[in-house]
């Protein structure tokens, strides 16, 4: 289905930032599980936020699973069963949004896709260091990390795997091995500092370059990074993967302060629709938004872009 639609439907438009959209809809994410203790607490808070992107006119929605681990759930007293299975449920109310809109709009174009979100390692330290690539495990450590949440997701029945804001070329290295053995197509992107290099310092076409023949990954990309880097940065994925489709969803604009856990500055949804249509024409195949990116963005964007 993937595969299809990115031969069928260009660009696709991804959906935005979900936790950031869980609290502005007044739910509480600070703690060390970030949205997905939400799996738990509230999980039709999430139906609703898939939906509202689902309504502004995406064509695929991510999964609440992006910070979901078994150690952090077992931390809250589940017993890794109960860890596995509501990672899964991540993607179970993701397809219960997608039911809801369908019957609300049966003669939608498009069918919507469910990605997995594939978090990196340091979105479950909590710690701000998927912005920074400075983890405490090797390629093997973070391949073991990645494993059994991967396995899962994989059987989840999404209809790709997300694995987003990779800041690190050893956790890609470590992603590309696991990715061999999935049977659910997959896209990858990265973090970046800034036009030319992961968040670690690696030039992001080294890292690229890793999934250039890759038979599972059909998609590269960069995520969660400053909007005005975009542009530069797919010139550097052509050049790296140019038989890859480019996937882009950046911030919003502002920026992200790990100390305090705040956001500064601002970019209206006028914004973010311009600079996708630039990232169309630069060649992008699927766009979204990231951190502070809202449904009103995504509405933006398509509209945009539709006409």
């Amino acid at each position: 289905m993937f595969e299809q639609l990115l031969q069928t439907c260009s660009p696709i438009i991804l959906d935005g930032g979900l936790a950031t959209e869980l609290e502005s809809q007044g739910i509480r994410i600070d703690t060390e599980l970030w949205s997905a203790a939400i799996l738990k607490s509230d999980p039709q808070a999430i139906i609703n936020v898939h939906r509202a992107y689902l309504d502004a006119g995406a064509q695929c929605i991510v999964s609440a699973s992006y910070q979901a681990s078994r150690s952090g759930f077992m931390s809250l007293g589940l017993t890794a069963p109960e860890a596995d299975q509501l990672i899964v449920s991540s993607v179970a109310l993701a397809m219960r949004a997608r039911e809801e809109f369908l019957a609300a709009n049966p003669d939608v174009a498009v069918i919507p896709l469910v990605a997995a979100s594939v978090g990196p390692y340091g979105a479950t330290l909590h710690d701000g260091s998927e912005y920074t690539g400075k983890y405490d495990l090797d390629e093997a450590g973070l391949r073991n990390f990645h494993r059994d949440r991967l396995m899962l997701l994989d059987r989840s029945g999404a209809d790709v795997l997300a694995c987003e804001t990779i800041p690190s070329l050893v956790e890609a290295k470590a992603l590309a091995e696991l990715l061999e053995d999935v049977a659910t197509p997959a896209w990858i992107s990265f973090t970046c500092r800034d036009s030319k290099h992961l968040s670690d310092g690696t030039p992001l076409r080294e890292a690229a370059a890793l999934f250039r023949e890759h038979g599972k990954v059909f998609a590269v990309g960069v995520n969660c990074t400053a909007p005005d880097l975009i542009l530069p940065l797919i010139g550097e994925l052509k050049q790296a993967v140019p038989d890859k489709a480019i996937v882009v969803y950046p911030n919003s604009g502002e920026q992200y302060r790990a100390q305090d856990n705040s956001w500064h500055g601002f970019a209206t949804p006028g914004e973010c629709a311009k600079s996708a249509l630039e990232w169309q024409k630069a060649g992008a195949m699927l766009i979204g938004g990231c951190c502070r990116t809202g449904p009103e963005h995504i509405r933006a964007i398509r509209q945009k872009i539709a006409g």
